[in-house]
Protein backbone atom coordinates (compact mmCIF):
# COMPACT_ATOMS: atom_id res chain seq x y z
CA UNK A 1 0.00 0.00 0.00
CA UNK A 2 1.61 2.91 -0.86
CA UNK A 3 -1.11 5.99 0.61
CA UNK A 4 -0.83 6.12 4.53
CA UNK A 5 -3.59 6.93 6.44
CA UNK A 6 -4.35 10.49 6.13
CA UNK A 7 -3.51 10.17 2.11
CA UNK A 8 -6.35 7.75 2.15
CA UNK A 9 -8.28 9.64 3.65
CA UNK A 10 -8.13 12.64 1.30
CA UNK A 11 -8.90 10.53 -1.48
CA UNK A 12 -11.61 9.61 -0.27
CA UNK A 13 -12.82 12.88 1.17
CA UNK A 14 -11.63 15.27 -2.12
CA UNK A 15 -11.30 12.40 -4.71
CA UNK A 16 -7.72 13.21 -4.94
CA UNK A 17 -4.54 13.44 -3.77
CA UNK A 18 -1.02 14.23 -3.51
CA UNK A 19 2.36 12.89 -1.98
CA UNK A 20 5.68 11.83 -2.83
CA UNK A 21 6.27 7.81 -2.46
CA UNK A 22 10.23 5.84 -2.33
CA UNK A 23 10.93 2.55 -3.28
CA UNK A 24 14.39 2.64 -0.98
CA UNK A 25 17.19 1.95 -3.16
CA UNK A 26 15.26 2.29 -6.78
CA UNK A 27 13.68 5.65 -6.80
CA UNK A 28 11.51 8.55 -5.12
CA UNK A 29 7.90 9.57 -7.31
CA UNK A 30 6.08 12.59 -6.87
CA UNK A 31 2.26 10.81 -6.98
CA UNK A 32 -0.85 12.43 -7.64
CA UNK A 33 -3.83 9.74 -7.35
CA UNK A 34 -7.69 10.53 -8.54
CA UNK A 35 -10.83 9.20 -9.94
CA UNK A 36 -11.70 9.46 -13.73
CA UNK A 37 -14.67 7.71 -15.37
CA UNK A 38 -13.46 4.53 -15.15
CA UNK A 39 -11.92 4.17 -11.24
CA UNK A 40 -9.32 5.10 -9.72
CA UNK A 41 -6.36 6.52 -11.36
CA UNK A 42 -2.59 7.39 -11.30
CA UNK A 43 0.22 9.04 -12.11
CA UNK A 44 3.57 8.94 -11.16
CA UNK A 45 6.67 10.75 -11.64
CA UNK A 46 10.28 9.77 -10.48
CA UNK A 47 12.09 12.42 -8.81
CA UNK A 48 15.74 12.38 -9.53
CA UNK A 49 17.43 10.61 -6.37
CA UNK A 50 19.96 13.56 -6.28
CA UNK A 51 19.58 17.45 -6.32
CA UNK A 52 21.02 18.29 -9.13
CA UNK A 53 23.74 21.45 -8.82
CA UNK A 54 23.15 24.75 -10.79
CA UNK A 55 26.74 24.43 -12.13
CA UNK A 56 24.54 20.98 -13.86
CA UNK A 57 21.58 22.81 -14.53
CA UNK A 58 23.59 25.91 -16.48
CA UNK A 59 22.41 28.47 -13.96
CA UNK A 60 24.42 31.68 -14.51
CA UNK A 61 25.61 34.24 -12.64
CA UNK A 62 22.04 35.83 -11.65
CA UNK A 63 20.86 32.99 -9.76
CA UNK A 64 23.69 32.67 -7.70
CA UNK A 65 23.44 36.61 -6.67
CA UNK A 66 19.57 36.13 -6.25
CA UNK A 67 20.34 32.98 -3.57
CA UNK A 68 22.95 35.32 -1.72
CA UNK A 69 19.98 37.79 -1.38
CA UNK A 70 19.81 39.00 2.22
CA UNK A 71 15.86 38.90 1.90
CA UNK A 72 13.05 39.32 -0.89
CA UNK A 73 10.49 37.42 -2.65
CA UNK A 74 11.58 35.33 -5.45
CA UNK A 75 9.25 33.67 -7.90
CA UNK A 76 10.26 30.65 -9.73
CA UNK A 77 7.08 29.88 -12.14
CA UNK A 78 5.94 27.74 -15.25
CA UNK A 79 4.02 24.82 -16.58
CA UNK A 80 4.26 21.12 -14.70
CA UNK A 81 7.31 19.68 -16.14
CA UNK A 82 8.92 22.91 -16.62
CA UNK A 83 12.02 22.61 -14.04
CA UNK A 84 10.33 24.90 -11.20
CA UNK A 85 11.02 22.01 -8.10
CA UNK A 86 14.58 21.19 -9.67
CA UNK A 87 15.68 24.96 -10.21
CA UNK A 88 14.15 25.52 -6.35
CA UNK A 89 16.12 22.54 -5.16
CA UNK A 90 19.28 23.61 -7.02
CA UNK A 91 19.03 26.76 -5.49
CA UNK A 92 17.93 25.64 -2.12
CA UNK A 93 21.28 23.16 -2.08
CA UNK A 94 23.78 26.26 -3.30
CA UNK A 95 22.91 28.43 0.10
CA UNK A 96 23.46 25.17 2.21
CA UNK A 97 26.72 25.03 0.34
CA UNK A 98 27.59 28.89 0.52
CA UNK A 99 25.73 30.62 3.86
CA UNK A 100 25.02 29.68 7.21
CA UNK A 101 21.12 30.02 7.78
CA UNK A 102 17.93 28.53 9.01
CA UNK A 103 16.12 27.29 5.44
CA UNK A 104 12.42 26.09 5.89
CA UNK A 105 10.77 24.29 3.27
CA UNK A 106 6.48 23.91 2.76
CA UNK A 107 6.19 21.45 -0.04
CA UNK A 108 2.96 19.55 -1.48
CA UNK A 109 4.42 16.29 -1.71
CA UNK A 110 8.55 17.12 -0.46
CA UNK A 111 10.47 16.19 -3.50
CA UNK A 112 14.22 16.49 -3.15
CA UNK A 113 16.00 15.87 0.39
CA UNK A 114 18.18 18.56 1.66
CA UNK A 115 20.32 17.17 4.18
CA UNK A 116 21.96 19.97 6.30
CA UNK A 117 25.13 20.72 5.71
CA UNK A 118 26.28 24.65 6.27
CA UNK A 119 22.55 25.26 6.51
CA UNK A 120 20.09 24.21 8.98
CA UNK A 121 17.32 22.60 6.36
CA UNK A 122 13.62 21.89 8.05
CA UNK A 123 11.34 20.49 5.44
CA UNK A 124 7.50 20.07 6.23
CA UNK A 125 5.14 18.35 3.79
CA UNK A 126 1.93 19.96 3.71
CA UNK A 127 -0.66 17.26 4.87
CA UNK A 128 1.66 15.10 6.41
CA UNK A 129 3.81 17.88 8.92
CA UNK A 130 0.84 20.42 8.58
CA UNK A 131 -2.52 21.10 7.44
CA UNK A 132 -1.69 23.56 4.79
CA UNK A 133 0.51 26.20 3.45
CA UNK A 134 -0.74 29.04 5.42
CA UNK A 135 -0.86 27.18 8.48
CA UNK A 136 3.25 26.37 7.77
CA UNK A 137 3.92 30.01 6.89
CA UNK A 138 1.87 31.38 10.30
CA UNK A 139 3.78 28.78 11.78
CA UNK A 140 7.37 29.75 9.93
CA UNK A 141 7.37 33.51 10.98
CA UNK A 142 7.48 32.14 15.09
CA UNK A 143 10.29 29.28 14.23
CA UNK A 144 12.90 31.53 13.17
CA UNK A 145 13.97 30.81 9.50
CA UNK A 146 15.76 32.92 7.26
CA UNK A 147 15.21 31.16 3.96
CA UNK A 148 11.53 29.68 3.10
CA UNK A 149 11.01 28.12 0.54
CA UNK A 150 6.85 27.90 -0.37
CA UNK A 151 6.01 24.64 -2.87
CA UNK A 152 2.99 26.55 -4.26
CA UNK A 153 0.81 29.53 -3.68
CA UNK A 154 -2.48 28.75 -4.37
CA UNK A 155 -4.65 30.52 -1.89
CA UNK A 156 -4.52 34.96 -1.34
CA UNK A 157 -4.03 33.88 2.27
CA UNK A 158 -0.75 31.80 1.08
CA UNK A 159 0.59 35.05 -0.67
CA UNK A 160 -0.23 37.35 1.70
CA UNK A 161 1.85 35.68 4.12
CA UNK A 162 4.96 34.98 1.99
CA UNK A 163 4.79 38.50 1.20
CA UNK A 164 4.75 39.50 5.01
CA UNK A 165 7.76 37.33 5.17
CA UNK A 166 9.54 38.71 2.55
CA UNK A 167 8.62 42.14 4.29
CA UNK A 168 10.22 41.33 7.85
CA UNK A 169 13.43 40.26 6.34
CA UNK A 170 13.54 36.86 5.22
CA UNK A 171 14.54 35.40 1.68
CA UNK A 172 11.35 33.85 0.37
CA UNK A 173 10.87 31.42 -2.79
Amino acid sequence: DIMNDKQRKDYEEFLETDFSFEVPGVARFRVNVFNQNRGAGGVFRTIPSRVWTMEDLGMGQVFRDVCMMPRGLVLVTGPTGSGKSTTLAAMIDYINDNKYEHILTIEDPIEFVHESRKCLVNQREVHRDTLGFAEALRSALREDPDIILVGEMRDLETIRLALTAAETGHLVF
